[in-house]
């Protein structure tokens, strides 16, 4: 009931797009009969009518879209088909397209970033890595630059002067990494001029999915040097490798947990030569857990890998991808340098956080696109208040979902893969196998040469990242084999008979590296006649480090007037050539592909999150391309192990099947899908768990930045430190109280005295209500007369320097004692949860102390403050 419910609903929605469709193609004649340039005053005029609100924002957007198909027609050759108008009329109302696979979502993009770029505050485009931000800004930005708008493009390696630059553009192109790390390094800064970002207006969040829920498991931490001792590191991880599982230590797989028994409590703490292993002074069991973890549930090659600087570096689960720069958290990652026997980095403290859940509800509008976001609706409605809305594809869908199949052991599952490829292979039918880790990729990779197959590996081996889009747009061509980590190659279509293209710039690019260098011939896709050719024609040109493709090398030539002007018509000309000599092979190959089957899809593993092995076999079947996937399943398979596999073990043998006889069944499809349901339920709590804990945090930290903000714009905080002076005496006064048997306590005078670092006299007395009154007042008149003393005194020695001194002791004292509560809340966050054995919800009393620590941490801000402004001195160097 349900499920027709939300699919007439979904089916009223696009009723509403339709009809805006049709007035944008109703339109479209009129923009194709304009000039560029009456395209480009067009934009002008729409930013006019936008800002006068002259036209209805239908009729806006309508003109808008109808604009941008026009011009990517002219600028790309491409022509937005109506389910592509459909995804941006979604996007521009602040919510989820759902586009499969090929669809075309990076055109899709273009139109609502247009449209909402033209109130100029700023648009933002986050994808996933580097690369596809700087392919989207170069390919479709285009674009947006015809049109009259400027295009930006953060990269990870970009100064500060030019990721300035780069986010004043109309269009942003950036990474979700990136993105959260320099709004927290904004939030750090300590002048107006060091901060590199507007306020968030308008995000598309490319892969969506990927972005606000599987990044969202943790939070972005930018951290200092902390001095917690790491040679514990090393003395657990020896003590571990003797500890025995079961016996020692348990360990549970599906909540990534490990716990000490009581024999190894015993035995940890005569090793270690201590009563308490939990002793808050000298704590060790951090350090054991960590090191526990490291050794059962952290493997090489699967969750980590380590590099040539003998560094670890994680792999994302989902994505198949290295996260250079990225370190586990609590120890967790010193724990694995030790097990490694790799140098241990120091612990690192929490200088700023934020949750990806938090940093995107920061934008005014928020949409996204992905192909795959169906199965998280409820936590895209629930977390970030995002409705997910499939779009129908262009083409209908002519991919075959095999059944999977099922055998007893890995030995026996690799086997088949290996021959399901061997027989794709000699049928000459592409085929793409998706794996969970770079070891089994690998495992694979050797199999596949046993069987004397060619192969190409993509996993998340540095070698092999550089190559990563021209592997995947190659591998959709006759007899290839592609084994590539599940999400590895997302954004590039796989294109039936090879990516002419993609294969024409790769040679080329070849042959770039060939006229640097002669040491890579060998790599070089080309014939020794084209060889010879090329290498005459480069012979004398010394190409600078920065020219890659096609079109550097092309300007290179042109701008340079010391090479002669035929030698770029000659390249153009080779270039021409073997470009039509690469189109017409993948002409011909896409119809034998598309006669023989199309792409076959191998999953290697069901994954965790449904999610995850919909987006592989997505890869095939793009745009009514014909395909097929089926996944190979063993019984020692995570998943399988740990939700049953026992039980249908047993069942194999209750029905006497023989060991090489896999099961395909429909009953045992739907209780994968149900165990994959529980996982994935499992880790939303985790995700809604770190929301709702961080929601607390997020109200402190919205105030904290928006207070340091108004700190760097404001010229003079003279009224702002008299304000934390007069909050800072009441806080003194009211905290200690001011009478004790109607007597005003001596006690209050030295407070104050130490807080205005002036004495002055008053004898105790007598006070009544008036009296108090008005001996704050006069406590008040005190730090006046203090703060016009110290102005004076600074004046003498230059002017406006106390000015100076108060921004900086007032961002010093909010940043150090910042710190200082992000520490106390992690460790109240660890902490709180036992109090539900206490009938207390942990997350109330979380709240309520973490506000009780904010106040705190407030006031010891106002008190330092005043304190370190009235006691500064100019120290004053006379040399003799």
């Amino acid at each position: 009931m349900f499920e027709t419910f939300f699919q007439d609903s979904t089916k009223r929605a696009l009723t509403k797009y339709d009809q805006l469709v049709n007035q944008i193609n109703a339109i479209e004649k009129e923009f194709t009969n304009l000039t560029d340039t009456q395209l480009r005053e067009y934009t002008t005029q729409l930013k006019v009518d936008l800002c006068n609100s002259v036209k209805s924002n239908d009729q806006i957007t309508t003109e808008a879209f109808a604009l941008v198909r026009e011009a990517t027609r002219r600028v790309l050759g491409l022509r937005h088909f109506d389910v592509q108008l459909v995804g941006g009329l979604i996007l521009n109302e602040g919510k989820i397209a759902e586009m499969k696979t090929g669809e075309g979502k990076t055109l899709v993009a273009l139109l609502p970033t247009f449209l909402n770029a033209l109130y100029g505050e700023g648009v933002h485009v986050v994808t996933v890595n580097d690369y596809l931000a700087r392919r989207d800004a170069e390919s479709v930005g285009q674009v947006h630059t015809f049109l009259g708008l400027s295009v930006g493009l953060i990269q990870e390696d970009m100064e500060f002067e030019e990721r300035k630059k780069n986010y004043a553009c109309d269009v942003t192109y950036v990474t979700n990494n990136e993105l959260g790390f320099d709004y927290l390094r904004d939030n750090m800064a300590f002048t107006v001029d060091e901060i590199v970002q507007r306020p968030f207006f308008y995000c598309v969040v490319d892969e969506v999915d990927a972005i606000l829920i599987d990044e969202a498991r943790t939070p972005l931490i930018i951290s200092g040097p902390s001095k917690a001792p790491t040679q514990k590191y090393l003395r657990t991880t020896k003590l571990v490798d003797t500890l025995r599982k079961d016996i020692h230590y348990s360990v549970d797989e599906k909540n990534q947990n490990a716990t000490l028994l009581e024999e190894g409590l015993a035995f940890c703490e005569q090793a270690l030569g201590t009563s308490d292993l939990y002793n808050v002074e000298d704590p060790w069991i951090p350090y054991i857990l960590n090191s526990v973890k490291a050794k059962e549930l952290f493997v090489r090659n699967t969750h980590y890998i380590a590099n040539e600087e003998n560094e670890i570096i994680i792999v994302d689960e989902f994505t198949g991808r290295t996260m250079v720069g990225r370190r586990w958290s609590d120890g967790l990652h010193q724990a694995v340098e030790a097990k490694e026997g790799l140098p241990i980095q120091d612990e690192s403290q929490t200088l700023a956080s934020i949750t990806y859940q938090n940093l995107f509800l920061l934008y005014s509008k928020l949409s996204g696109m992905t192909g795959t976001a169906k199965t998280e609706e409820v936590e895209f409605e629930k977390i970030y208040n995002l409705q997910v809305i499939p779009v129908p594809t262009n083409r209908s869908i002519q991919r075959k979902d095999f059944p999977d199949l099922i055998y007893k052991n890995q030995y026996l599952k690799w086997q088949a893969i290996a021959n399901e490829c061997l027989e794709m292979y000699n049928l000459g039918r592409p085929v793409l196998v998706g794996t969970t880790t770079i070891e089994k990729s690998e495992l694979l990779a050797a199999l596949l040469t046993e069987y004397q197959l060619p192969y190409r590996l993509l996993n998340a081996r540095p070698e092999n990242i550089e190559s990563e889009s021209e592997i995947i747009a190659q591998a959709g061509c006759k007899n290839a084999i592609t084994i590539a980590t599940n999400m590895a190659g997302r954004g590039t279509d796989i294109v039936l008979g090879g990516n002419p293209k993609s294969r024409t710039l790769s040679r080329f690019q070849k042959f770039i590296s060939y006229s640097k260098s002669l040491t890579v011939v060998d790599q070089v896709d080309l014939s020794s006649d084209e060889l010879s050719t090329l290498s005459k024609l480069f012979k004398d040109i010394q190409f600078p480090d920065y020219i890659y493709t096609y079109a550097q090398a092309l300007e290179y030539l042109e701008s340079n007037s010391d090479l002669p002007v035929q030698l770029s018509e000659e390249l153009k000309s080779n270039y021409l050539r073997l470009s039509e000599s690469d189109q017409n092979i993948a002409v011909a190959d896409r119809s034998t592909v598309q006669n023989l089957g199309g792409l076959h899809v191998i999953g290697t593993e069901r994954h965790e999150s449904r999610r995850i092995d919909n987006q592989l076999r997505g890869r095939s079947g793009r745009q009514g391309d014909p395909g097929s996937s089926r996944f190979f399943l063993s019984l020692e398979d995570k998943l399988l192990r740990i939700f049953g596999g026992d039980k249908i073990s047993g069942l194999m043998q209750n029905m006497g099947l023989q060991e090489s006889v896999p099961i395909q069944s429909q009953f045992l499809n739907q209780s994968l899908e149900s165990a994959q349901k529980k996982v994935e339920a499992y880790y939303f709590d985790i995700r809604k768990k770190l929301f709702e804990y961080d929601q607390a945090l997020n109200t402190q930290r919205n105030g904290v930045y928006i207070e340091r903000r108004r700190i760097l714009e404001i010229d003079s905080l003279r009224d702002w430190i008299i304000e934390y002076a007069e909050r800072s005496l009441y806080d003194v006064v009211f905290f200690m109280g001011i009478t004790q048997n109607g007597l005003l306590k001596t006690s209050i005078l030295q407070k104050v005295q130490n807080l205005l670092g002036t004495p002055f006299l008053f004898q105790p007395k007598q006070l009544d209500s008036q009296e108090e009154v008005r001996f704050i007042s006069y406590l008040q008149q005190q730090f006046q007369i203090s703060y016009d003393l110290k102005e004076a005194e600074m004046k003498l020695i230059e002017p406006g320097l106390l000015r100076e001194l108060e921004r900086s002791f007032l961002l010093q004292q909010i940043d150090f004692s910042w710190k200082e509560h992000l520490q106390k809340i992690s460790a109240l966050r660890d902490a709180v949860g036992w109090r539900a054995y206490g009938q207390k919800d942990p997350l109330t009393e979380y709240k309520q102390e973490a506000y009780n620590f904010f106040v705190i941490m407030l006031t010891r801000i106002r008190h330092r403050v005043v304190y370190f402004v009235l006691r500064s001195r100019i120290i004053i160097d006379v040399k003799n």
